[in-house]
């Protein structure tokens, strides 16, 4: 039995690097996927693969941090396959680099919509389904940088601490629904946000140092977090709610410190 047979799922953000492998991985354990993004050329081609490995989903250009674009992805997914047990928001931006004294509203504005709006749409109107339905489970991509200062620029790391207690509080409000709430925290992985940095890196020939502040000294892939998405997405994880997990090789378990030379 694949691990997520039978069930509809949602998957913000598909058109590439996290959402893009999860929406694969989601379909290819047995899933219908509806998957999502603003980028039509990305998820075109996120959902061809899927259809080439004989696997079902269907692309919906939408935004994630748009009211009725939401409310209609939930219904929309409903009225193709049926029903919805399993949404992942994980749909974000990381903004720009700018100091603390150089951020705008406006900046702050862009993020939060995204990061943190989107987030709270996607569980307001699964879980509005889900009650009446049987419950289900919601993922959404946090980060590390919503746990501790140091990893992300002031506005993405506020947002993803905002992803981090909705998460938590919308569990509790859900109690006796039977619907899960989590949210996957990463690390560095190298996906489309990140791209940049990683070729900079190869480009100085300094692609050893990539990921070198966690214990596996490395950085992460999207399948990765894909994997730890489907866990929670699945019956397998029945009892885990309201958590926030970190997939980073082990860079928050610890204080800052140089690794020993043998």
């Amino acid at each position: 039995m694949k691990r997520l047979q039978d069930k509809r799922a949602i998957v913000t953000g598909a058109a590439s690097g996290i959402g893009r492998a999860t929406a694969t991985l989601f379909a290819r354990e047995g899933a219908s996927v509806v998957a999502c993004d603003v980028d039509a050329t990305g998820l075109q081609a996120t959902v061809d693969g899927i259809r080439s490995s004989g696997d079902e989903a269907v692309a919906v250009v939408a935004s994630a941090a748009d009211d009725a674009d939401v409310r209609g992805l939930v219904a929309g997914c409903v009225d193709r396959y049926g029903g919805l047990e399993v949404f992942y928001a994980n749909a974000g931006i990381a903004g720009g680099l700018k100091s603390l004294f150089d951020l705008e509203v406006d900046d702050w504005t862009d993020v939060l919509r995204v990061n943190l709006v989107g987030v709270f749409l996607g569980i307001k109107y699964a879980a509005m389904h889900m009650r009446d339905h049987g419950g289900g489970s919601i993922v959404c991509t946090a980060s590390v940088a919503g746990l501790a200062a140091g990893a992300g620029p002031i506005p993405y790391s506020a947002s993803k601490a905002g992803v981090i207690n909705l998460a938590r509080t919308a569990a509790t409000f859900l109690t006796g629904t039977g619907i899960r709430v989590n949210a996957i925290c990463p690390g560095l992985i190298e996906s489309g946000m990140t791209q940049p940095m990683f070729d900079s890196a190869r480009s100085a020939g300094k692609e050893g140092r990539i990921g070198q502040l966690n214990p596996l000294q490395r950085a992460g892939q999207p399948e990765e977090i894909a994997h730890a998405a489907l866990f929670l997405a699945s019956d397998e994880s029945s009892y885990v709610n309201g958590q926030a997990y970190p997939v980073d090789g082990g860079l928050t378990s610890s204080m800052p410190f140089v690794p020993l030379r043998g």
